[in-house]
């Protein structure tokens, strides 16, 4: 029996040792806190699917295959992880990034429509889209209730044979092993998948941490999921949806923060974020200007200059995954099955998940924290 040691248990660490799990490996998931700790880009309340992504088909095709394995863990775990609402994304210019999308989706069979911007008035109690060239609709994309997935993910791999242990973990340079307390743990594979923690612990990574700011507000219950959808407007950064679970309507931004350290820095959100929120909030939605903040809560990017994900052998038997640049919590169903085919080697990872010099895009990204 193979074996490996995933270190991290947000969504991508918890995912893989499921999968591997369920496949015949010997796995153990090392976690320094717990699945779904706050401290966890993966942590958030929620995160969305979607499939758009300009003119890049081949995280489409991921996210649609995504779908259908957020749907089958909800029905293991028996409770409602994926509310599927569909998604607005509100086009700026006719020639943008959402006509890129538009294309793609079309050509992968994945249902989409484009729409006139007044049409944005029959998905919402009210709505402004004077300022709009149109409205692209993804009627099977939706929210994630992304904390209480990643528990459920962890869960399911511990039920699967996956033996989770709570520990500070360190590298053992050139060794398919992991120091935890001074003892040495070996394996035939170690996938390094900590989050903000991975350029901390290996050097030369392209890999940024930014501070994120999230904020829900209190609206009336005509502005739930998933009776209104959930919307994205790319080209000034901003995205949200309706309340889920009672934390309030989301609305914030994808703008990159300053530098963030995830374990120590402050967990407080800027006013500048709740003011670009409410603004944006009252602009689109005029009957909510002036709703007040229900819920904030502080995240982290762990972004590559390109948003292209990492996903490199280190050393022999290392592997390094990271770099989700917060566009990757939404594929994780779909990522597991793929790096999985990596370990087991049925396939090499893309080049475009190396390690090499990567060139600033915004491109695949928007929105953060969509997943």
């Amino acid at each position: 029996m193979k074996s490996v040691i995933v270190v991290g248990a947000g969504i991508w660490g918890s995912s893989l040792a499921l999968r591997l799990a369920e496949t015949g490996w010997r796995v153990t998931l090392i976690e320094q806190h717990k699945p779904g700790h706050v401290r966890q880009a993966s942590a958030g309340e929620t995160r969305l699917l979607r499939c758009a992504h300009g003119a890049d088909d081949w995280y489409a095709r991921r996210a649609w295959e995504a779908r259908d394995g957020w749907r089958r863990l909800g029905e293991r775990a028996g409770e409602r992880l994926y509310l599927e609402s569909g998604v607005l994304w509100f086009a700026r210019r006719p020639d943008g990034w959402e006509h890129a999308s538009a294309q793609v989706l079309k050509n992968l069979d994945i249902p989409c429509e484009v729409l006139d911007p007044a049409d944005g008035a029959r998905f919402f109690p009210d709505f402004r889209g004077d300022d709009l060239s149109f409205v692209l609709r993804e009627p099977n994309a939706g929210v994630i209730r992304a904390r209480r997935a990643t528990q459920v993910t962890a869960g399911l791999a511990e039920d699967a044979g996956a033996r989770v242990v709570r520990a500070r973990a360190v590298p053992v340079p050139e060794q398919a092993a992991v120091e935890i307390d001074g003892e040495v743990h070996r394996a035939d594979r170690v996938v390094w998948a900590c989050g903000a923690w991975l350029p901390q612990l290996f050097d030369g990574l392209p890999i940024t941490v930014t501070k994120q700011d999230t904020l829900h507000f209190a609206v009336p219950p005509a502005w739930s999921v998933p009776e209104t959808p959930a919307w994205l407007d790319y080209d000034v950064s901003a995205y949200g949806h309706g309340d889920v679970d009672g934390v309030g309507m989301k609305s914030t931004s994808d703008a990159e923060g300053r530098p963030y350290e995830p374990e120590h820095d402050s967990r407080a959100v800027d006013a500048d974020s709740v003011e670009r929120a409410a603004s944006y909030l009252g602009h689109r939605f005029p009957a909510l200007a002036g709703a007040p903040v229900l819920f904030s809560q502080v995240c982290q990017y762990a972004l590559t200059p390109d948003a292209e994900w990492l996903l490199a052998e280190r050393s022999p038997g290392v592997w390094l995954l990271g770099g989700d640049s917060g566009h990757g919590f939404k594929h994780a169903p779909a990522l597991a099955a793929y790096v999985a085919g990596v370990l087991d080697g049925a396939h090499a990872p893309d080049p475009r998940f190396g390690p090499h010099e990567r060139l600033p895009t915004r491109g695949l990204r928007t929105s953060g924290h969509v997943g």
